[in-house]
C-alpha cells in the first residue's frame, strides 16, 4: 500500500509540470502498466525522455516484481524489485499512434521463498536480463496508452534452475505526455 501511495504522490507532483507543456513537442512521458497492477499487484511505473520525434530513452521501476506470471500464493512469495532501462524506436504510424520496439536491460533484486516438504527454500532473484519489447502506443490529448509484450533472457543460474532462462512479459500501459 505504501508503494502505491508513493506512486500516486509522484504523479501528483509531476501533474502540474505536465499541464504546462504542449502535445506538439512532448519532452517526456510517465506511464503505469495498468494491467499488471490489477492482475498481479505489481506496480510498474516508467518514464520516457524523448531524444527525437521517434526515439526515447525509458526507465522503469517495478515494485513487487515477479518472475513472468508466476504466482505468489500459499507457501510461495516474491520479494523483488526491478529497474529496467530501454531505448525505444517508434515507427509505422502517425502522430495518433505508432508501433514501437525496445531493446532493454533489466536488473531484478530480491528473493523468492518457497516451502517444499516443510523446508523453506530461499532463491536469490538478483540477476540481469537482456531482452526486447514490442507494442503499440496510441496518443490522444496528451494521453498515451497501448498493449505491449516482451521477452528477455536471464543470466543467473539459481534463477534459471528455479524458473526459466527466458522470461515473457506483457501488459497495457497508460501514460501522460508532457
Amino acid at each position: 500500500m505504501k508503494k502505491i501511495l508513493f506512486v500516486i504522490a509522484i504523479l501528483a507532483v509531476l501533474s502540474p509540470i505536465a499541464n504546462a507543456q504542449s502535445l506538439e513537442d512532448p519532452k517526456g512521458e510517465i506511464r503505469l502498466n495498468f494491467l499488471n497492477t490489477i492482475l498481479l499487484g505489481s506496480v510498474e511505473i516508467g518514464y520516457d525522455f524523448f531524444v527525437g520525434h521517434d526515439q526515447s530513452v525509458g526507465v522503469e521501476l517495478h515494485l513487487n516484481d515477479r518472475f513472468g506470471y508466476s504466482s505468489s500464493s500459499g507457501d510461495r512469495s516474491f520479494s523483488a524489485t526491478s529497474v529496467l532501462v530501454s531505448y525505444n524506436f517508434f515507427f509505422a504510424g502517425d502522430d495518433n499512434g505508432k508501433i514501437y520496439i525496445s531493446p532493454y536491460f533489466k536488473y531484478r533484486f530480491g528473493d523468492f521463498t518457497d516451502v517444499v516438504d516443510n523446508i523453506t527454500e530461499v532463491t536469490s532473484l538478483n540477476s540481469g536480463y537482456l531482452g526486447l519489447i514490442g507494442g503499440y502506443r496510441w496518443n490522444y490529448n496528451n494521453f498515451a496508452f497501448g498493449p505491449f509484450a516482451g521477452i528477455g533472457r536471464g543470466f543467473s543460474e539459481p534463477v534459471n534452475d528455479k524458473f526459466s532462462a527466458v522470461e515473457f512479459k506483457a501488459g497495457f500501459n497508460v501514460g501522460y505526455r508532457f
